[in-house]
């Protein structure tokens, strides 16, 4: 029980604070849309309710991940986050469907919904609440990004280096952008049904909500497939891969792999040497990249293996220009 416990303050923290404000913005939407019948409110409890879902497998899995490698699983729970995150999307895209066939009926036999007041107030307060949410999901990316910015600079920096963040944090970000919006499209959906006689207003903004919460779906459906199956880091393949080229004792590499593992960073290097190098000069060599490689964020084990310098370069120093851009974003 203790063991779960000091896993579980490792967890993603705006994950869990998403599902706490996301569980409570779900139980107010679903009283109000009881007492009003209002279908854009609706839409808004199936999102708040999915994303609350949501977020809270996202925080477990992003604390179980941390567990350490045992005899069974030597490579460790690094994907487990990812797996995670693949269940916790079909939650959302069920709300999705129910708000979009909810959104259909609306259109197809439009009704004056009731309580005018409450639904804007609880709309409103939603929207505060889930752009609260937002801005600390975009402080928490820059923050993984190691990148220092305050007040409305922590916007344009957030969305630049949006790929540097964890799987957790970038699925907060995503979903409580889309609630955001969703919730103030949904405002003006009811104010637009409240003055004019246009009442379907309210369910097209429903469908509206069901596609854009289908886009996070899909979003992040692809991102995390690829974490499952092991997806290669080029950017710090290139850039590792420069640090030891640097290296004076490096004579060439044949290859480096960086693989994702959730948060971590787990680095295969196979480098070639001067034949003629004793063994305890070869080990320098290594251990000297293996301190270097090791104090890049998130890498958390390096394989070194050595091979003999066939004399024939095989190392290109040639950046592709989406990896310099990249890495221009994660500086």
């Amino acid at each position: 029980m203790s063991q779960t416990l000091v896993l579980l303050k490792k967890g993603n923290k705006s994950a869990l604070l998403a599902a706490v404000v996301n569980t409570v913005i779900a139980i107010i939407k679903g009283v109000a849309y009881l007492f009003t019948g209002n279908v854009a409110m609706f839409a808004e409890t199936m999102h708040s309710l999915g994303d609350a879902a949501n977020q809270f497998f996202v925080f477990i899995g992003s604390a179980l991940s941390k567990k350490s490698p045992t005899d069974r699983f030597p490579s460790g729970f690094g994907r487990l986050v990812h797996l995670v995150l693949l269940g916790a999307v079909l939650i959302v895209g069920i709300m999705s469907y129910e708000t979009i066939i909810e959104g259909y009926h609306h259109i197809i036999d439009p009704v004056k919904s009731e309580g005018f007041l409450l639904v804007i107030m609880v709309l409103g307060a939603a929207v505060v609440l889930e752009a609260f949410v937002l801005y600390k999901a975009m402080k928490e990316l820059v923050h993984e990004a190691g990148i220092e910015a305050k007040g409305f600079a922590i916007i344009p920096k957030s969305l630049a280096n949006f790929k540097s963040g964890k799987p957790a944090t970038r699925l907060v970000f995503m979903e409580d952008t889309v609630a955001t919006l969703g919730g103030l499209l949904a405002l003006i959906a009811v104010i637009i049904s409240r003055y004019t006689p246009f009442h379907q207003a309210e369910g097209i903004a429903s469908i509206i909500i069901g596609i854009m919460m289908f886009f996070v779906v899909g979003k992040v459906f692809l991102d995390n497939a690829a974490g499952v199956l092991g997806e290669a880091d080029e950017y710090m393949e290139q850039k590792i891969g420069e640090m030891a080229i640097a290296d004076p004792g490096v004579k060439d590499i044949q290859e480096v792999t960086v693989i994702k593992e959730g948060e971590d960073l787990h680095v295969e290097l196979e480098i070639e040497i001067d034949p003629a190098l004793t063994i305890a000069e070869a080990d320098d060599i290594k251990d000297r990249l293996e301190q270097r490689i090791m104090a890049e964020k998130g890498v958390t084990e390096v394989t070194i293996e050595f091979d003999e310098d066939d004399g024939v370069r095989t190392w290109s120093n040639q950046k592709d220009i989406d990896l310099v851009r990249e890495g221009k974003a994660r500086e």
